[in-house]
């Protein structure tokens, strides 16, 4: 812990409030808090493993609220909740030997894709028609869960944008796929969390404070996009995804 002066602390209580307003839902949200964590001096290392202190207070309090509304299908997200973990730890030491700007293109193009398919698919997510998986759907959607938690634990941006898209291919609406993504990102968030502070890489003196705006920015977001349904989430994803988009041109072209 270290003293942090009242304006850095406003500071990261305004990003941690956005963020967490914009992720509960579609995720994201490390777009806003991460470069905030960085403005204020912290080394890349540590603003990365600070935000996963912070964010893992509003995922979990997005999930407890998506819970509450009974938005989240549990005989699901169980058996999945363990490979969300299991790939963020693999992918989190993968890391370390091997660079992951490797992936940054595979995953702009991702990006672009599930953009455009999305604005194309106006009616998509409207209304839930998921009646369960065959064998061979369920092992593609298994291995596509699986990667997603390594890409949590080995980059990390766009994570929820991708588990949000993944339960919208299988027959959720928007905001049943948000409340089954963010439960399985919170997952991944405490997995990678876990790891940093066994590193001691986390500011608990940054992260606390932002984090408990998180929490607040959670709660708010969540209940209005539970209020608002899928139209609502379905602009906020497309907003979001766009943001990732715009952002990894610009970081892989070094303009940032």
């Amino acid at each position: 812990m270290e003293d942090i002066n009242l304006y850095t602390l406003l500071f990261l209580i305004t990003a941690g409030f956005i963020a967490a307003f914009i992720d509960s839902v579609v995720g994201g949200g490390g777009l806003i808090s991460i470069p905030a964590l960085l403005f204020t001096g912290l080394p890349p290392s540590t603003a990365l493993a600070t935000n996963k202190l912070a964010s893992s207070m509003g995922s979990l309090t997005s999930t407890l609220a998506f819970i509450k509304a009974g938005k989240i299908n549990f005989k699901l997200v169980i058996k999945l909740f363990p490979l969300t973990i299991i790939g963020a730890i693999l992918g989190a030491y993968v890391v370390h030997f091997v660079s992951s700007e490797i992936l940054k293109p595979l995953i702009l193009v991702l990006l672009i894709i599930v953009a455009i398919y999305t604005i194309v698919k106006k009616d998509w997510g409207k209304e839930a028609v998921y009646k369960g998986l065959n064998w061979k759907k369920a092992t593609i959607f298994i291995f596509a869960i699986f990667a997603i938690g390594f890409y949590d634990g080995f980059l990390g941006p766009g994570t929820g944008s991708f588990l949000l898209f993944a339960f919208l291919m299988i027959g959720f609406d928007f905001v049943q796929a948000a409340g089954n993504a963010k439960i399985l990102n919170f997952g991944s968030n405490i997995a990678a969390l876990i790891i940093f502070l066994a590193m001691g890489s986390v500011n608990f003196s940054y992260g606390i404070p932002m984090g408990l705006a998180m929490i607040a920015g959670a709660l708010i977001g969540t209940k209005f996009a539970i209020k608002k349904g899928a139209s609502y989430v379905r602009l906020l994803f497309i907003f979001v995804t766009i943001l990732l988009i715009s952002k990894n041109v610009l970081t892989y072209f070094h303009i940032i």
